[in-house]
């Protein structure tokens, strides 16, 4: 009798302790499920849930305030997503609030998130709101983007591998650049030399300015030029009337040495003259002649000074002159 009623006593505790659970595990369900509170049902329409189940969280914030209540799809492009809303949160939810569906951690399950709005006065959301939804990239999607960034990685490693063996042969240019120790000390050399040319470069700029500062550009004939806007074109004017000089002395040039051509190949009067015997003879005869002339000439007018007839004009000529040279000497 006494092991039966314990018997009793045992199995209505394991009924009641199971009960208990039972109640307990409810609870908590619908309590997680929002099954017994107050609660209210909004919308938000997606192109891809990306695996989006019933029963999922809803969160806002980062925080728990509801469960995917419903998933309907009305064509290829739109999927209805119903949610249940705590009403205690209701009041932070407003209606500029926008929907995303992303992942609970890496390979967690998916989870709907609310992002606040930034429009300041928007009132919160009524039961039965449709609100907006932003699309992201899946998970899946990502790791197809990865996947392809390994596949492209791999090629321009294998791509970087040949031309580093390339290079390492001496294979074109830049693998003779580097194995080529001739060309490589030929580019010294090149260097070296730019070098040097530079350094001769910088010398003569400094020279270059000790002359120009040295200039006294005030009184020296350089500074005339450069302040003076007179004075160069004065400057301007001779440098042009030297260059028409140089071109005349150019084409004065060439007239001797035409004139000397001629000479050079008999032609010409002159050449007549210095070749031609019978012409010199001629004008030396002329020449003879004339001097011959002249003396007749002095003997003719002495003859007539002592002619009576034209002795007094040749008196009154040198009284005439002497009073002349006498008149100058008073002066």
């Amino acid at each position: 009798m006494r092991n039966r009623n314990a018997q009793n006593i045992k199995l209505g505790i394991f009924v009641i302790a199971g009960i208990t659970i039972f109640v307990l595990a409810v609870y908590f369900i619908g309590n997680r499920q929002n099954l017994f509170g107050d609660s209210i049902r909004i919308h938000s329409v997606f192109k891809n849930v990306s695996g989006l189940q019933t029963g999922n969280n809803v969160r806002f914030a980062g925080v728990n305030v509801g469960t995917v209540r419903d998933i309907l799809i009305l064509n290829d492009t739109s999927i209805v997503v119903e949610m249940l809303i705590n009403e205690k949160t209701r009041r932070h939810i407003k209606k500029d609030t926008r929907a995303t569906i992303s992942s609970d951690g890496l390979v967690g399950s998916m989870v709907v998130n609310l992002v606040p709005g930034e429009e300041e006065g928007s009132s919160m959301i009524n039961p039965g709101d449709t609100i907006e939804s932003i699309s992201k990239i899946a998970t899946a999607d990502m790791l197809t983007t990865l996947n392809t960034t390994n596949e492209n990685a791999a090629l321009l490693t294998a791509d970087l591998l040949k031309i580093t063996t390339a290079i390492n042969d001496g294979e074109g240019t830049l693998g003779a650049l580097i194995k080529d120790e001739g060309m490589a000390t030929d580019i010294k050399k090149s260097i070296a030399g730019l070098r040097r040319t530079s350094e001769a470069a910088a010398v003569s700029v400094n020279r270059l300015n000790k002359i120009l500062s040295s200039v006294n550009l005030e009184e020296s004939l350089a500074g005339l030029i450069l302040n003076d806007t007179s004075a160069a074109g004065e400057v301007s004017q001779i440098i042009a009337d030297l260059g028409q000089s140089a071109e005349e002395m150019k084409l004065m040039t060439a007239n001797l040495q035409e004139f000397s051509e001629e000479i050079k190949t008999g032609e010409g009067i002159l050449n007549h003259i210095i070749n031609d015997t019978t012409v010199v003879n001629h004008l030396d005869a002329t020449l003879q002649n004339a001097e011959e002339a002249s003396k007749k000439f002095d003997e003719n007018m002495k003859a007539l000074q002592h002619n009576i007839l034209f002795r007094g004009y040749f008196r009154k000529l040198e009284r005439r002159k002497a009073r002349e040279g006498k008149n100058e000497n008073n002066r």
